[in-house]
């Protein structure tokens, strides 16, 4: 694709940037053929999780969560073009930040987290690589593994998934930074975040038992 950069390739997409589509720099995600799948079932797999992903960035963002706007779906192409989110992964940050604006950070994650639970998204991915600092807003990116559920499960794996990053990631900061999450998380939940995290300890639980 002329003039496009190739910035991430992906077991199931690969991300282009383009300096200038109708004058904006955006993003395009473009879901690949796969070979080893029949190309009937292959162009209804891709053409499927294109219109789904754009729902769910949609959903998100009614939910109040910062996500990159939508300018093109094509499904048939297997292709969405978005808004290029202007900032710096949460990932790359952490380390510099003082206790203090670390803490505030993860809060607010936290508060978009129960935003997206509240209003029936998975994530799927819920992990500081998925999240982009930009100015006074945290804006969540790559929900190709979102789903719409209001199950305590689900919840719990997307909770499960973010304390198993900063354990791995940032462990030096974990259990402060999911403190802060937790608040933020509870205070956007309500009375629902208690059941959520339950399962998140019971799924943790189920890993050391598989661990042994």
């Amino acid at each position: 694709m002329e003039g496009l950069r190739l910035i991430a390739k992906g077991a199931e997409a690969d991300l282009w940037l383009d300096p200038d589509w109708n004058g904006r720099r955006v993003l395009i995600k473009r879901r690949g053929e796969k070979r080893y799948r029949h190309p009937e079932l292959d162009r209804a797999i891709r053409r499927y999780r294109t219109i789904h992903e754009a729902d769910i960035i949609h959903r998100a963002k009614e939910a109040g969560v910062p996500t990159p706007v939508i300018y093109q779906v094509d499904p048939e192409g297997a292709t969405i073009v978005m808004e290029y989110v202007d900032g710096v992964k949460v990932r790359e940050i952490v380390q510099r930040l003082s206790g203090d604006e670390r803490r505030r950070l993860f809060r607010l994650i936290g508060v978009q987290a129960g935003r997206l639970h509240r209003a029936g998204v998975i994530h799927g991915d819920l992990t500081t690589s998925n999240m982009i600092r930009a100015g006074d807003s945290v804006v969540f990116v790559d929900f190709g593994l979102g789903e719409v559920s209001s199950e305590a499960e689900k919840r719990g794996v997307d909770l499960h998934l973010m304390r198993r990053m900063l354990t791995s990631t940032h462990f030096s900061h974990a259990d402060e930074l999911f403190k802060a999450f937790e608040e933020g998380y509870r205070s956007a939940m309500g009375g629902e975040a208690d059941e959520a995290l339950r399962r998140m300890r019971e799924i943790e639980r189920r890993g050391r038992y598989v661990e042994r």
